[in-house]
């Protein structure tokens, strides 16, 4: 076996987001663009020679290329052991979990998420630590720095190798073993939920619908709710994975998932429905006639995880990203246990998870989990809904009627403005952020504004600093206004506008949301002039 060095040059766009890198595939495509993000990974990391790494992808258009010449670096590298998926395929919750069941030294998870597939869309690449957790802002800065300085790659001259058995193979120094996708996974929930008292909720006539998306989620949803719950067959809606994702966008939202939508809203609905995205980190939570925002969904969860056996010795703490609405706030004040105020991105979630300070986390963006790895995790979501519903005995109305009178309802939406210029974007969050300290006391629109700032965060755990996380107006009833630019696209700019209003009467707890939310939609568009910058009179998705 030959160990090849190859000559290249830097690129100037290879400074990950908040989740890696994501372009274009035909970016990725590019002679060396692949292999140079790779190395210099390699190159920025320190002493994993003879160590373990975990290899996987979710499936999406160019996923299965990629693994090789991921592998094969990492073998002319140094690692002494491969870990990858069977086919190359591997959810994001997955690859953490077997990062930390293995010891791994890290592993490369191959994903863009809930961005559509195929050809003309997006992949991505991100490095994980041994925690099982996206590398924190150091280090994939370092790799970013590294990038610019590359001038040659490391690879093994060898034929593809073969992902589609389970099993062995030696190249020189290095084991690469093909390991079952979903086992590790599977066994770590079985480990954590009541299987029992939900395979009695099945067995009961409780009936869900599960839409996989086309996605990496669909067969984990099979093994565990349809062979081991033993959910009726067909329960797995849309579980086989495919590259473009079946020519849909994965994003479990009511806008993309409009099919389960309309089901769980028509008179013959399903007890619970639910989705999970293109790599298997978000989740969608629909009840019949009842759409359950993320947010509610990490408040609920909270409020009833000393049901689930893996929970059942109580929470350390609660941890939200800065746009997810307050929801959780008053449930952590209730079991009097800390909340942490995170800016976006799971890797802000990672050192309090470490600590042991927080046991579940949230983010409004759909993504939900706990300390059992450390990203978020669709399907541990949809679980303990079931696990929590098998204990309670309610529907998933019932359960949200309860909470909300206990602790109020938060009004709350997301309006996406999509593919928008960028430089438009960027003069529109400029303005307004200029205009943030002379807000404090004014009445605009008749509502008083009692703050606003840009969101700063300091990190109890490690001491760091991130600044400039979002543009927050705080009114005086309690109501929210927040803007921030998502890192998570790949064309143009995405503006995502938050919307929160407190509602603790619970006569008024079933109201439309979006009515109720009107006057603060009106009041961000006068002080940010949403429509005036992007042309837009409408948001592209609302969540």
């Amino acid at each position: 076996m030959r160990i090849l060095s190859i000559a290249t040059s830097p690129f100037d766009d290879q400074k990950p987001g908040t989740s890696g890198l994501r372009k274009k595939v035909k970016r990725f495509q590019a002679a060396n663009y692949l292999e140079n993000f790779v190395q210099s990974i390699f190159n920025t990391l320190q002493g994993f020679a003879g160590e373990t790494l975990v290899i996987g992808g979710d499936g999406r258009y160019y996923n299965a290329e990629a693994i090789q010449t991921v592998a094969k670096m990492a073998i002319a590298n140094g690692f002494g052991r491969l870990l990858i998926g069977q086919n190359g395929l591997l959810s994001t919750p997955a690859a953490s979990a077997v990062i930390r069941k293995h010891g791994a030294f890290g592993g490369i998870i191959l994903s863009a998420s809930h961005n559509p597939g195929g050809p003309d869309a997006d992949f991505g690449i991100k490095y994980n630590n041994d925690s099982g957790g996206p590398a924190p802002e150091k280090l994939t800065a370092a790799i970013y720095a590294e990038t610019q300085k590359l001038g040659e790659y490391k690879i093994a001259d060898l034929p593809d190798i073969d992902l589609s058995n389970l099993g062995d193979h030696q190249f020189g120094d290095t084991t690469v073993e093909i390991i079952d996708p979903v086992a590790d996974y599977r066994q770590l929930m079985r480990s954590l939920f009541d299987f029992e008292a939900i395979s009695g909720l099945f067995a009961s006539g409780f009936t869900m619908r599960f839409d996989g998306m086309n996605a990496i989620t669909g067969p984990y949803a099979i093994s565990i709710l349809e062979d081991k719950l033993v959910a009726p067959a067909g329960t797995v809606m849309r579980g086989e994975p495919q590259p473009d994702f079946g020519k849909h966008h994965p994003d479990p939202n009511p806008t993309h998932a409009a099919e389960l939508m309309a089901a769980m809203m028509g008179d013959d609905a399903p007890d619970l429905g639910a989705a999970s995205d293109g790599d298997g980190d978000r989740n969608m939570i629909v009840g019949k006639g009842i759409y359950v925002t993320p947010s509610d969904s990490l408040a609920v969860i909270a409020a009833n995880a000393h049901l689930v056996p893996g929970y059942a010795q109580g929470l350390q703490g609660i941890a939200r990203s800065m746009p997810t609405s307050t929801a959780a706030d008053k449930v952590a004040q209730a079991l009097g246990i800390p909340l942490f105020e995170t800016p976006t991105g799971w890797k802000f979630f990672g050192n309090l998870l470490d600590a042991g300070k927080a046991s579940v986390c949230g983010e409004e963006s759909f993504g939900t989990g706990s300390d059992h790895i450390r990203e978020k995790d669709g399907l541990w979501a949809v679980l303990m809904w079931l696990n929590i519903m098998a204990v309670r005995g309610q529907s998933v109305a019932e359960i949200m009627t309860d909470h909300w009178q206990k602790y109020g309802r938060n009004y709350y939406s997301r309006h996406d403005y999509e593919a928008v210029d960028k430089a438009a974007a960027e003069t529109l969050m400029n303005e307004l952020r200029d205009q943030l300290p002379s807000l404090a006391g004014l009445a605009v629109n008749g509502m008083p504004i009692f703050a606003a700032d840009d969101f700063a965060y300091d990190d109890p755990v490690d001491g760091s600093t991130s600044k400039h996380q979002g543009l927050r107006i705080l009114l005086e009833d309690g109501s929210r206004i927040v803007l921030r630019m998502s890192g998570t696209g790949t064309e143009g700019a995405t503006i995502r506008l938050y919307l929160e209003r407190y509602e603790p009467d619970p006569d008024k707890h079933n109201l439309d949301t979006q009515t109720v939310l009107k006057p603060l939609i009106e009041l961000a568009d006068e002080l940010a002039g949403i429509s005036r910058h992007t042309g837009r009179t409408a948001p592209d998705v609302i969540t």
